[in-house]
């Protein structure tokens, strides 16, 4: 089965195709961090239109790299939600019609659980059930996954995501935008050991995240020192500090708590070399294991709608002519759907014999 997917969330326009038996055929994607740069964040009309101007010729550009045409494609899958509307409608518009056009099925897409799914486009993908820590600009979650589609929410960010905090830090220290990668480069430089930022929620039971507070401390620690660079790269890393350390000792609670030792991290977030580097350890102290897509596909991508579009087709589920989208949507929500060759990976079955 080869499956297109099309992807419009937010601010890049991504489209793939993937085939059954080969793996990922081809994908491309296109970003608008240059056009929304001035502005200091994404403009929601602005995004739309321009993914109106690209849809179309990217979705020629991937049929001509894999050498198909539409006739070739089994399934279209596009993201229905969450994210913003207006983007996501032009996704879901070009994506269903195409369908209708070729003849073939069209599936909607929680882009949330395509994040999560993305590790299984590695050559060593891991196995169900799992723990996903999804970190990215507008979601932090940590979600117990025992197949695709049967979902239990363990927790979440109560306001600021931690993609989102990232680049609301950076904005406050004057760095550029998109704030989390330039944040990040500045954190390499800092000095550990001058400021220590609290960790929120961690002295607390529960695995919910908050990060406004984070925030809010930072901006008070700007306030107070000179504007030294050395000073700004020591905030950048105390606050980066923050958030990581943050993120694995909520990781290792979902653990504990479900019994399961394996761990999927996944969204824009995951690239970061410091959180990789600290999940890295923890796997080792534990005996766990932890699992990340490939850089290029953290941030988002087609590639990731296509596999979990292959996998909702796979199972016979497709759209009726009529189609929305949805800027909120609950993972429970979604349909379940079986994946052959899953296996156990918890510490209790591990440890039984």
């Amino acid at each position: 089965m080869r499956v297109l997917g099309i992807e419009t969330s937010c601010d890049e326009t991504g489209i793939a195709i993937y085939d059954s038996d080969q793996g990922l055929l081809a994908h491309v994607l296109y970003s608008q961090v240059d056009m929304h740069e001035c502005y200091g964040g994404v403009v929601p009309e602005l995004a739309s239109r321009d993914h109106v101007r690209r849809v179309i010729p990217l979705v020629k550009t991937v049929l001509s790299d894999a050498g198909l045409k539409g006739r070739d494609i089994d399934g279209i899958a596009y993201t229905a939600g969450p994210g913003l509307i207006g983007a996501l409608l032009v996704g879901v518009a070009v994506g269903r019609s195409l369908a209708y056009a070729w003849g073939i099925p069209a599936v909607a897409i929680h882009h949330m659980e395509a994040h999560l799914l993305a590790p299984m486009l590695e050559d060593n993908p891991p196995m169900f059930p799992f723990i996903a820590l999804l970190v990215s600009g507008g979601h932090t979650q940590l979600v117990e996954v025992k197949q695709p589609g049967d979902y239990r929410m363990l927790g979440e960010s109560m306001d600021d995501a931690a993609g989102e905090a990232f680049d609301k830090t950076a904005k406050l220290l004057g760095l550029g935008y998109p704030g989390g990668p330039a944040l990040a480069k500045l954190a390499e430089q800092g000095n550990p050991a001058r400021f220590r930022f609290p960790r929120p929620m961690t002295d607390r039971p529960g695995m919910d995240f908050s990060f406004s507070g984070l925030k809010t401390y930072a901006l008070n620690t700007i306030t107070t020192e000179d504007n030294d660079p050395q000073i700004k790269a020591d905030i950048a890393r105390a606050f980066i500090d923050a958030v990581v350390d943050t993120l694995v000792i909520k990781s290792l609670r979902a653990m504990e708590e479900t019994g399961l030792r394996t761990l999927v991290v996944a969204g824009g977030v995951s690239a970061n070399r410091q959180l990789r580097h600290r999940l890295g350890e923890l796997s080792r102290q534990i005996g766990a294991l932890v699992y990340f897509p490939r850089p290029e596909f953290c941030t988002d991508n087609g590639a990731m709608i296509a596999y979990a579009g292959f996998l909702r087709l796979q199972a016979g589920q497709q759209e009726s002519l009529s189609f929305t989208a949805r800027s909120r949507w609950p993972m429970e929500e979604l349909q379940r759907v079986r994946y052959p060759g899953s296996g156990i990976a918890s510490w209790k079955q591990d440890t039984s014999g």
